[in-house]
């Protein structure tokens, strides 16, 4: 599957009907996620592997991670409603099924959860200050090769100094800079004149320890 076919069976996925700012809901548009998701199948992270899509919300990553071959993919949410949008997101699509559990980052452990590659769209810490960590904690402790996360670019130190010290990531790499652009709706989440928000996409390699 190329790039732009893709991007184009994304294109119309629906998004939060009721986004909840404290939970710092924002939609993935499909340029990005399928810049994302194209990134980790070409470093061999997606096709035939078990993908975790953490925090999925309506589910654009974790479907793009079946079209584009992953043998097994679950989505973990924690709200109700953005489950019920994701799984009519997949209804969309003939024979793409989307295994969804519904948990919060707390009990992750508790149910012993893992994948090859775990790729997320997390909080960028903005309602919840260390929220954003607390995602890369949980991926972690899920993927036993790689994740893949989007962070604000104003974090980047502070993000890589995080996971090669308290992680004990093999690497941490940026993949790519993007430019995250928030619908109006989302402006008053930020403090900031512009919608457009730069944002760093990361791989980070788990250590075996991890697992």
């Amino acid at each position: 599957m190329k790039f732009k076919h893709l991007q184009s069976l994304i294109q119309d996925l629906e998004h939060f009907r009721k986004p909840r700012m404290e939970l710092e809901q924002y939609p993935t548009a499909a340029e990005l996620a399928t810049c994302m998701m194209f990134t980790s199948k070409e470093t061999g992270d997606i096709e035939d592997k078990v993908v975790v899509d953490l925090g999925c919300g309506c589910g654009t990553l974790a479907i793009s991670a079946i079209l584009l071959g992953a043998s097994y993919v679950i989505g973990v949410e924690i709200d109700s409603g953005a489950i019920e949008v994701a799984l009519e997101n997949c209804e969309g699509f003939e024979d793409l099924y989307l295994d969804m559990i519904q948990c919060n980052l707390a009990n992750i452990a508790g149910l012993r959860l893992k994948a090859d590659t775990v790729v997320m769209n997390p909080p960028f810490g903005t309602k919840t200050e260390g929220a954003d960590m607390e995602f890369l904690k949980c991926a972690f402790q899920v993927a036993e090769t790689a994740v893949y996360s989007l962070h604000k670019r104003s974090t980047r130190e502070y993000i890589r100094k995080f996971a090669m010290t308290k992680l004990k990531a093999v690497s941490a790499k940026v993949v790519a800079e993007m430019q995250y652009e928030l619908p109006i709706s989302y402006k008053k989440l930020h403090k900031l004149k512009s919608v457009d928000i730069e944002v760093d996409m990361w791989r980070f390699e788990v250590p075996k320890s991890a697992n």
